[in-house]
């Protein structure tokens, strides 16, 4: 089976008087993976985004979709056979959120209630609550509106999805929340997704392939995540990336190196402590009675519960390793099994230990 979903063949989009806002593009998407357009305002990656759809037509070259010349399909027809997510989710403010996700269902011919089964299926996959379903757009938080803005994209189970800085106008905590939901997505559905973003974080945090476009609508370089990091192909292509792209590394460095400590627990059932909270003089790390992480417990308090920091699971990224442990009240990252049970803690200083010796090695093999 061929790889590539969707093929750029030397396109190029220009503008009446002005510069090329795409320059001879050509490139091979792979089916099935997350591949991130990023790169400054006016680098023309949403043109060419947009160019896969047919919301702009190309000056000149071909784009082909599973072998297809997307001119050979009727505009409205090619969109209605993909998912696409904007900025501000797009939502038809009149309508709830039920009958925004069935939209392009029901263009396709779905029977309402069928297309609103679909709808309600929809709202789970994206994790939001069903009772959310009867709201209205305006009803929902700014997160909210873009989970039904990617549940209405997947609502005609499109092959392809299309999404144009779909997170960029909410707030980093939510954002992150999202990124981690679209890779939790994609790992059960395996979308071939095209997706826009201005910020290298979020291109090296989602992409299978990264390409960066530079200005005048050229390709600067197009390549995986750490291959980008590591060895950026021009000077342009190292300045957007950063001079921090080194604490970047550390998403593609696994954490199998560090160090995972037992930690006293207290158990919290119905709201209440088992044992005696008072008598704690260490952080205890608070659990269900099923061993799933609650919170901690600062000695010398009896009841207080202090919510904890992210979770980390054995195998990921130094990067995760380092955020559980700086995000948590006791400073220890708490590490938990496929199942969330709590497996122990890691510590940020032996984190940035094992950090340090990774630099060390890179910096031996250059």
């Amino acid at each position: 089976m061929d790889q590539a979903m969707i093929e750029f063949q030397s396109v190029t989009k220009q503008y009446q008087g002005g510069q090329p806002a795409v320059d001879q593009l050509t490139m091979s998407i792979d089916r099935g993976s997350i591949t991130v357009f990023v790169g400054p305002s006016g680098c023309g990656k949403t043109t060419s985004l947009r160019m896969i759809n047919r919301m702009v037509e190309p000056t000149s070259g071909v784009i082909t979709v599973d072998g297809r010349d997307v001119t050979s399909v009727p505009a409205a027809e090619l969109r209605r056979s993909m998912g696409y997510v904007m900025q501000s989710s797009g939502l038809m403010p009149h309508r709830s959120v039920l009958d925004n996700i069935a939209t392009v269902p029901r263009l396709n011919g779905v029977s309402k209630a069928e297309a609103r089964k679909r709808a309600t299926e929809l709202l789970d996959v994206v994790g939001l609550a069903s009772a959310l379903g009867k709201r209205y757009p305006s009803q929902l938080s700014g997160g909210q509106q873009q989970r039904v803005g990617v549940a209405r994209a997947l609502a005609a189970d499109p092959p392809v999805l299309l999404m144009d800085e779909p997170f960029s106008a909410v707030d980093p905590v939510v954002r992150d929340e999202l990124q981690q939901e679209l890779l939790r997505l994609q790992k059960d559905l395996a979308k071939t997704i095209v997706f826009v973003t201005h910020d290298i974080d979020e291109a090296t945090i989602l992409g299978d392939k990264v390409a960066v476009f530079a200005v005048g609508g050229r390709l600067a370089q197009y390549a995986t995540p750490e291959e980008i990091l590591r060895a950026p192909a021009n000077d342009f292509v190292a300045s957007f990336v950063g001079r921090d792209r080194g604490f970047r590394h550390l998403g593609f460095t696994t954490s199998d190196a560090v160090t995972i400590h037992p930690v006293p627990t207290l158990v919290m059932s119905a709201g209440r402590f088992a044992g005696d909270p008072a008598a704690v003089t260490d952080w205890q790390l608070v659990v269900d009675p099923d061993l799933r992480p609650l919170g901690w417990a600062r000695p010398g308090t009896d009841s207080e519960l202090i919510p904890g920091g992210s979770l980390f699971r054995p195998g990921e990224t130094l990067r995760r390793a380092l955020d559980s442990a700086l995000s948590s009240p006791s400073g220890q990252g708490v590490a938990v099994d496929g199942d969330g049970k709590v497996l122990g803690t890691v510590r940020a200083q032996e984190v940035l230990g094992v950090i340090e010796e990774a630099r060390q090695v890179r910096q031996a093999a250059l």
